[in-house]
């Protein structure tokens, strides 16, 4: 009789951990596919395709550049709405920012877990991660391991082939469907060992790590969503809030509304797209900008609003500029007025 080949299913990130990985359990002739988990926070892709200066950088999805690079299947799986759940009321807690981590880790696992009994026709037998330890602060450290693995319901099939040396045997090692000495023992945030064993894989291609690849750890993107929630007064919020916190400056001179001021063409046309569902402001008499309005903005705070975008256009040493206001199913109007100072909106109302 032909022995059964094993299978596992991957997450994959896009970076190069999860692609290590899976080139670990290929080389020891495991099948595998990959499952990529969509939350709407992730950093790659987005901001690449809509801002001017990044118009010479890839625009691709890491995770299918992973899986295409490794010749395997990536089923990519919508989790938005579940998402909010984790985002929200995370058991674990946040890491620096609003990044809940190790909870997101859990909650990845499990979905993991759900799929595969889902397609229990496919006959995956284990799952892996490119985990390493000490890598993350907060869900890669050696007493977090066995809590993703309980937590997430995967147990002692979920295994972690960079660093699984330093970690209690798993179920495929017991059962002899990978061998253990073939694994690594992958620790801490020198990335060294990994960039060696890519080249010794002939892989030269990867996205960097640096701030992982999710917008939450990054400072500015909590703020802003934080922001949000406190100026709406609930942490409710939808996939075109997501996209916009990832826009533009944020300049708040209300707590009724703020403003998102494109920072170069490209993200002016982006916001373009929005002018049926917000109030709009761009500058007639000089090249500037659009702005969205997000909030509710008064007529007597259009002259409020109006100067904020004039200084950061081509206006914003003129004695005076002309600006279109555009109200969603009201119409336009125009306003005359100076530009503000550089210091007030920066200092007082950025976000």
């Amino acid at each position: 009789m032909m022995e059964k080949k094993h299978k596992a299913v991957a997450l994959i990130s896009g970076g190069l951990d999860s692609m290590l990985a899976v080139r670990v359990m290929q080389e020891q002739g495991i099948e595998v596919e990959g499952i990529n988990f969509y939350t709407g926070f992730c950093v790659e892709g987005h901001t690449h395709a809509i801002r001017n200066q990044d118009k010479d950088k890839q625009k691709r999805n890491n995770a299918l550049w992973v899986a295409e690079q490794l010749g395997i299947k990536l089923h990519i799986v919508d989790v938005i709405e579940e998402y909010k759940d984790v985002l929200l009321n995370p058991k674990h807690g946040y890491g620096a920012n609003m990044n809940p981590c190790l909870d997101c880790k859990i909650f990845m696992v499990s979905k993991a877990v759900e799929w595969i009994k889902e397609n229990h026709h496919n006959g995956f037998d284990f799952i892996i991660t490119g985990e390493v330890i000490g890598q993350r602060p907060m869900s890669q450290r050696k007493s977090t391991m066995p809590i993703i693995s309980e937590e997430s319901g995967a147990d002692d099939l979920l295994l972690r082939p960079l660093c699984a040396k330093n970690l209690p045997e798993t179920l495929p090692e017991r059962e002899g469907w990978v061998d253990r000495s073939k694994l690594y023992g992958f620790h801490g945030r020198n990335r060294k060992p990994q960039i060696a064993l890519a080249k010794e894989f002939g892989l030269t291609d990867f996205a960097s790590p640096a701030g992982g690849c999710c917008f939450l750890t990054d400072k500015s993107y909590s703020d802003k969503l934080v922001d949000l929630w406190k100026a709406r007064n609930s942490r409710e919020y939808e996939m075109d809030d997501i996209m916009l916190l990832k826009v533009g400056r944020h300049i708040r001179p209300s707590a009724e509304f703020k403003l998102i001021i494109a920072r170069d063409a490209g993200e002016s046309k982006f916001l373009e797209g929005y002018r049926k569902e917000f109030i709009s402001i761009h500058a007639l008499s000089h090249s500037g900008p659009m702005a969205l309005v997000d909030g509710k903005l008064d007529e007597e705070q259009y002259e409020l609003a109006a100067g904020i975008v004039a200084r950061f256009g081509q206006g914003r040493m003129a004695d005076e500029v002309e600006l279109d206001i555009a109200l969603p199913k009201q119409g336009n109007l125009q306003i005359k007025t100076p530009p503000l100072s550089a210091e007030q909106v920066l200092q007082e109302w950025y976000v």
